[in-house]
């Protein structure tokens, strides 16, 4: 018996065009409304140019002048243009506010250079690792060819055996012409 058959008609319903992929969830409703998307890497990187902005003396310069600026505004301009009198509730709401959307922004730029540290961390090792395996080799092959260079008669050594030779054949002459 097929196993479509055994299923309910809303259970086959539910399951009608359903990915037999391990790696991509079940839709398991129809939606009339699209779900918002958005890219995360559009995101990512904007949030990456304002953490840096954030972290720079141009930043601390602008955001000093203006909370002086809010300050000085609302104690010394006349009562009827103050907008946060002096408590200043609204201007710690705001700088709450642009805390509040700050640090999670800063996080998330973190977490973008963590990961990209990570995959050049693995880059690193892969090449630490050839680089290694190449050293082994050459190392290898150095000693291969330090033995072969051992094997081989080098220049002083033919010398002392032709002289030994030239030696020999002189006194070969010797005996022959006294014979």
């Amino acid at each position: 018996m097929p196993r479509d058959d055994r299923r309910s008609s809303d259970e086959r319903r539910l399951f009608r065009g359903a990915t037999t992929r391990l790696d991509v969830p079940r839709d398991w409703r129809r939606t009339f409304v699209p779900r918002p998307t958005y890219d995360a890497d559009a995101f990512g990187r904007l949030s990456e140019r304002i953490a840096r902005f954030l972290g720079t003396g141009q930043f601390l310069v602008y955001m000093t002048a203006t909370i002086l600026f809010w300050v000085a505004w609302n104690i010394f301009a006349p009562e009827s243009v103050r907008f946060d009198q002096y408590p200043f509730i609204f201007l710690t709401l705001a700088l709450s506010l642009q805390a509040s959307y700050a640090a999670p922004l800063i996080l998330l730029a973190q977490n973008r250079q963590e990961a990209r540290d990570r995959v050049q961390y693995e880059r690193d090792r892969d090449v630490d690792a050839r680089t290694r395996a190449d050293m082994e080799f050459l190392a290898r092959e150095m000693a291969s060819l330090r033995m072969a260079v051992g094997e081989v008669a080098t220049r002083d050594y033919l010398r002392s055996e032709l002289r030994s030779l030239l030696a020999d054949l002189d006194a070969n002459r010797r005996e022959d012409g006294r014979v």
